[in-house]
């Protein structure tokens, strides 16, 4: 049972009629589900009840942020791991972050956890209106189109006239600018191609890439040495960032995401370089006190190591 909270002086939020759509069919394993989720939604609020979890009672939606995104890459990397057990407990971390953040809101009076679940249910509802409306899709290009759509309409119609522009209603307003950057440019091209905005094929997205490539090049001050740059100019510094906008362009149109694939290459070049400083060890010197050439080679035959 959930334990009492301390009532609120705001005015109770309003409920909106749902419903499951009939040909949804719930098993007992469904009901299972909501009895473990009730438990969890209890265990969290008795945590930050009067007597509970000194930890949990301080904090606050800022000091969580941190531990929202931790576990986001935790799940990540249970995924990859191919272990079901490590992959379906890192899943429960994330979804307690979720319970978390809607306890704190309920305790202020801003929403609860059944406002969130009936949030998102409700907008799978409405950007489905091939499944549960009159709609037509063909396939999934289709349905992204349309789903991109019924967002910016979504966005437009939510916008105050106090916050209203010009961009309230567009296909890009709607992704985060906390985003990584490798991520938010996935976001935005991908958006973008969703509504015809694309190039035709991949020999287009390459070349675009080699363009970037040019002007950077072109852009590399005269007097530069064969050493690095210190003090990069700010035109040197857009065009990098235009090289690496047009990488992750060319990393989504062949359907790979740029984050995961950039963290599983990191990945790779962490255990390559360990395993080089492992080599070296054995021979009883630094790998820092290599000589490059050494360090080359021993690059080359980590390759066949990791």
């Amino acid at each position: 049972m959930s334990p009492r909270r301390k009532q609120s002086n705001k005015p109770p939020l309003k409920r909106r009629a749902t419903s499951t759509p009939k040909s949804v069919q719930r098993t007992g394993r469904d009901r299972l589900a909501g009895q473990w989720f009730s438990k969890l939604v209890a265990l969290q609020a008795r945590l930050r009840a009067p007597g509970g979890c000194p930890w949990d009672r301080e904090q606050t939606h800022e000091s969580l942020r941190k531990f929202l995104v931790e576990e986001t890459y935790e799940v990540l990397d249970a995924m990859e791991s191919g272990d079901p057990r490590k992959f379906h407990s890192e899943l429960g971390d994330l979804l307690l972050q979720v319970v978390f953040h809607s306890i704190l809101a309920e305790e202020t009076g801003k929403f609860t956890i059944s406002d969130v679940i009936e949030s998102v249910h409700e907008k799978m509802m409405r950007r489905h209106p091939h499944v549960f409306g009159d709609a037509k899709a063909k396939d999934s290009a289709a349905v992204l189109k349309n789903w991109e759509q019924i967002k910016a309409a979504e966005r437009a119609s939510s916008a105050s006239e106090k916050e209203a522009d010009t961009s309230a209603d567009s296909i890009l307003s709607g992704v985060p600018r906390s985003l990584p950057a490798a991520l938010e440019a996935y976001q935005l091209t991908r958006r973008a191609s969703h509504v015809g905005f694309d190039w035709d094929d991949i020999a287009g997205v390459l070349d675009k890439l080699d363009e970037e490539k040019n002007e950077l090049r072109d852009t590399l001050p005269k007097d530069a040495g064969p050493g690095k740059i210190t003090s990069p100019s700010k035109q040197l510094e857009e065009e990098a960032g235009d090289l690496l906008f047009a990488a992750v362009n060319v990393v989504r149109f062949l359907g790979v995401d740029p984050e995961i694939a950039l963290k599983k290459a990191n990945r790779k070049f962490k255990e390559r370089f360990a395993w080089m400083e492992a080599a070296a060890a054995r021979e009883g010197l630094r790998f820092a006190d290599l000589p490059r050439e050494r360090m080359e080679e021993l690059w080359n035959q980590s390759k066949m190591h990791c």
